[in-house]
């Protein structure tokens, strides 16, 4: 297939450049390092029309109307065609995009970025989104498999990967590619293409070389090489009719093959040897248009490789497609190179095309156009089978199997679950490891930021209080990857190199002497994958699966070997949390589990290899703890957990940060989480997962709200608080325990509060009717709030309710008699503060106890209640003389704090609730504290 060359010519400045056709052929359209996208109307186009995009476009695709270009500003963008029109920000990334590719139809965008990331975006609705993850270096190009079930990628950390899109998994993956650390490293952009039409065979530029993996196998069946190229190829790209695949190296070669003979039938240089890193066939298949790496586009003209002209014979030309050994050694096994049964032709005659099919052995037909690619292609391994069964022939119908022909015995086929790839090692509060600028560690402490571009490689500390430390600039000679800061120390490590070990680096400034920094290497064999500092140490996890612990001087305390491969540590005080793989997960769900070590004067180990809970499918992202110390995490659905310590130690669910989100695409990083104020503190991220270091990002703060059901109504809610109230002060009870001093008048309030919450929800099921619901809630009140459900229960005409209460009351105050003097005089302590003035049934008790006990000596405190209340209802109105005025100020009190009267209260009454809250809040005496009414 002779072709003329067209000589090259200038497009755009020197740097990466792309090319397209639009589906017509008229124009074409480029992009490059200059930010503009250029259409072009031919070769000699002097005028091209010129959108501006970014600083820097890195890739651009073309579908229809719909112009889509990856640029510098971190997003996918999309414009109308040819006007040029902006039509949106299509989706965004923490980092450049590096490759955007649409679907056959148009209808999705595929875009893989430095992050890691690649996302599927619908055209008509940006929201729906789908994110693969699973690399783990920046990704190269994505490429859709014209069926639009499976995605491609190729990535800097050397794999191939397949994916299903709808399911978001790893189908296949090989590692085929040279590792490096950035698109701007990589020898191969590695771009990927399908076989179109059916998408049979995947193309991957590996060294010099092409191979072929055929869809469904994923077998390697064949290579396309050529004797004198030995340059890396960059670019591949399938003719339109599939039958010829052309590459670009970075040597300036551009070959084409013909797919079917595995010949490489066309072969010219670059002009000036430049690199090929743009390549795109016309629509009709005559023109091969490329670019290179110094801006210049050039054009191969009249191939003549339309689909109309392509006339082979298929079982000759799909012979050469596979290996002769490695097809002869299968079928002698019986089986196909995925393992799959052997497949058998129907026979039938030669000129009747419908019978011309292939049928697993397993009797079951297959969709012919899911073997065939066109009405030429049949399957090789039929053909060659049938021929070392039966001996060649010249008659191509003799080729096939007899329907009697005996079977081959098949290898069972697995079709469960498929383990999910296990999550790396990372650092909590850290953006990824790749990016010239990041965070390498935010906490409550302060940031630790780090750089590594053509000017400087350091790294800088600045603390969120001053007064704990200046902040420092240090140059990171080392190459410190993780970090993590503490009001004592800075932590560095970096991973080995092949002539250094790992190194673990501690800026110990709170020291008192003058040698504030100790450096410890590695042995050769381990490589530090996770770091911590708590109260006083500092802790490494390593490849080897070991753990070790270090005094904050640098003396070595501990070496204690993990259940499995960490994921990662957070510390704080005395306490050690760590995450590691407890074995393979399946179905995209991490296996992870969770040890908590606490330290100090007596060691021991809080939580010993529990499974972490994560959401479905969902991975960790964040480890750490409160302010006051209680462990949580957030997982990577935006769900935040939190240890629950009073229920043996599992963990409850207090917020999930998605529902914020305004979009799909955004997330929020979290930084902190405090108790006391209930506080989440995040960074919000548009588009992203994850903030840029400059300018610096704002911090937001997220309210928690546990997930109950019914909280739009007032006793879900209620019920909500409660609950949020009691698991955010379990840390009082952990403190104290520990040998901290606690605060106590923090603790007071707490309960204070939960004791109101419970008086409410008891008035809002007086008031419902729910006197079971009543009691239920009693359980949980003191033996002084008690007391004062009884008053309202009482007043409410409720006496069975109140003789039950009165009950719980007399239980409650057995057990602080049981508990002993210290618990009784604390709980008299906060009676005192909280129970206010007696209630008239009170006072008549003290004063007529003596007469009751002389009447009947032999009586028990539950017998001498009933019989006061019994006695006390049958008083007449002179009998209560004595007490009419007490009765007439706390009816005035009482009617005040409910509906605002008078100048001792200034609540006023807005729901229910607020009745029951209103009587709490009343100020008895005129005094600024609080007390209850009742």
């Amino acid at each position: 297939m002779p072709c003329e060359r067209k000589p090259m010519r200038y497009g755009h400045s020197e740097g990466h450049t792309e090319i397209c056709f639009d589906d017509s052929g008229k124009f074409f359209v480029t992009c490059g390092a200059d930010g503009d996208v250029r259409i072009w109307d031919g070769l000699d186009d002097d005028d091209p029309k010129f959108i501006t995009v970014g600083e820097k476009v890195y890739s651009l695709a073309l579908k229809k109307d719909k112009l889509v270009t990856a640029s510098s500003n971190n997003t996918v963008q999309i414009h109308t065609f040819p006007d040029g029109d902006p039509d949106g920000i299509l989706t965004r990334f923490t980092t450049n995009a590096t490759h955007v590719t649409f679907n056959h139809s148009g209808s999705r965008v595929a875009a893989g970025s430095s992050d890691f990331m690649v996302k599927v975006v619908e055209v008509s609705d940006s929201s729906q989104q789908k994110t693969l993850r699973g690399h783990e270096a920046p990704v190269l190009s994505v490429a859709f498999d014209p069926k639009d079930d499976l995605l491609a990628s190729a990535s800097c950390d050397g794999s191939v990967v397949v994916w299903n899109i709808e399911e978001q998994t790893q189908v296949i993956s090989w590692p085929l590619l040279q590792k490096t650390n950035d698109v701007s490293n990589a020898k191969s952009l590695c771009r990927l293409a399908w076989q179109p039409g059916a998408g049979k065979f995947l193309a991957v530029p590996v060294e010099s070389k092409v191979h072929l993996y055929e869809r469904g196998s994923w077998n390697h069946v064949s290579t396309l090489s050529d004797d004198l190229l030995t340059q890396l190829i960059n670019v591949v790209s399938w003719s339109p009719c599939g039958q010829f695949l052309a590459a670009g190296s970075v040597g300036g070669s551009l070959n084409v093959w013909d797919v079917n003979s595995k010949l490489c039938v066309e072969r010219y240089k670059h002009e000036k040897g430049f690199t090929v890193c743009g390549l795109a066939w016309h629509p009709s298949g005559s023109q091969i248009a490329y670019t290179d790496t110094e801006g210049r586009l050039g054009l191969l003209d009249g191939l003549g490789t339309s689909t109309s002209t392509t006339t082979t014979e298929p079982a000759k030309d799909y012979d050469d497609l596979f290996d002769d050994d490695d097809d002869d050694r299968v079928m002698d096994e019986g089986l196909s190179d995925t393992n799959s049964p052997v497949k058998k032709a129907v026979t039938g005659n030669d000129d009747d095309d419908d019978d011309d099919f292939l049928m697993p052995a397993t009797g079951r037909v297959r969709n012919r156009g899911a073997i065939l690619d066109d009405e030429n292609s049949l399957d090789t391994g039929s053909l060659r089978l049938g021929q070392d069964k039966f001996g060649d022939d010249d008659d191509t119908g003799s080729a096939v199997i007899p329907a009697a022909a005996p079977l081959v015995p098949l290898r069972p086929v697995y079709e469960g679950p498929m383990p999910t790839p296990p999550q790396k090692a990372f650092q909590p509060g850290s953006t990824p490891a790749h990016l010239t600028h990041r965070f390498m560690m935010w906490n409550s402490v302060g940031i630790v930021r780090g750089y590594n571009d053509e000017q400087d490689n350091a790294i800088d500390v600045e603390f969120h209080d001053s007064a704990v430390h200046h902040a420092m600039h240090l140059t990171n000679s080392l190459g410190h990857t993780m970090a993590d800061l503490s009001q004592e120390a800075v932590l560095l490590a970096c991973p080995s190199t092949d002539e250094l070990a790992s190194k673990l680096q501690c800026l110990h400034f709170s020291s008192w002497d003058t040698n504030k920094e100790w450096m410890v290497d590695l042995p050769n064999d381990e490589d530090v994958k996770a770091l911590c500092l708590g109260q006083g140490w500092a802790a490494v996890a390593t490849d080897a699966l070991m753990l070790r612990l270090f005094s904050i001087g640098g003396v070595q305390r501990e070496i204690i070997s993990l259940p499995g491969p960490v994921v990662c540590l957070a510390g704080h005080g005395e306490q050690l949390l760590i995450i590691y793989h407890r074995g393979t997960g399946f179905d995209g769900e991490q296996a992870l589990g969770v040890q908590l070590l606490q330290f100090g004067r007596r060691k021991r180990q809080l939580i010993n290899c529990e499974p972490l809970p994560l959401s479905r499918k969902s991975h960790l992202s964040w480890l750490g703890f409160t302010a006051e110390g209680t462990p949580c995490f957030v997982d990577s659905e935006g769900v935040v957990r939190m240890l629950n310590r009073s229920l043996g130690n599992t963990w409850t669910p207090v917020c999930n940060t998605r529902e914020t989100c305004k979009s799909k695409s955004d997330h929020y990083w979290v930084v902190g989480v405090h108790e006391n104020p209930q506080q989440l503190r995040c960074i919000p991220c548009k588009g992203s997962r994850y903030p840029p270091t400059l300018p610096r990002p704002a911090v937001a703060i997220l309210p928690f709200k546990l997930p109950l059901c019914q909280t739009t109504t007032e006793k879900g809610q209620m019920e909500e608080q409660f609950l949020r109230s009691s698991l955010f002060h379990n840390h009082y009870s952990f403190l104290s325990t520990s040998g901290y001093e606690i605060d106590e008048d923090g603790l007071s309030r707490s309960q204070k509060e939960q004791q109101e919450l419970l008086m409410k929800m008891f008035a809002l099921s007086c008031k419902l009717e729910r006197e079971f619901r009543c009691v239920e809630l009693a359980q949980l009140m003191t033996q002084s709030v008690v007391t004062l459900a009884i008053r309202y229960a009482s007043r409410s005409r409720r006496m069975a309710l109140a003789e039950r209460l009165s009950e719980i009351a007399l239980e409650k105050a057995n057990q602080i008699q049981e508990e002993g003097p210290e618990e009784e005089e604390a709980e008299l302590e906060y009676t005192r503060r909280t129970s206010g003035p007696k209630t008239g049934f009170q006072l008549w008790l003290e004063e007529n106890r003596k007469s009751i006990t002389a009447d009947q000596p032999d009586l028990e405190e539950t017998d001498i209640i009933k019989e006061a209340m019994g006695r006390f209802r049958a008083l007449t109105a002179e009998d209560c003389a004595p007490l009419k005025v007490l009765v007439k100020e706390l009816d005035f009190c009482y009617s005040s704090a409910i509906f605002g009267r008078g100048n001792k209260t200034k609540k006023y009454v807005t729901s229910f609730s607020d009745t029951v809250e209103g009587v709490f809040k009343f100020k008895t005496n005129n005094k600024r504290d609080d007390a209850f009414l009742y």
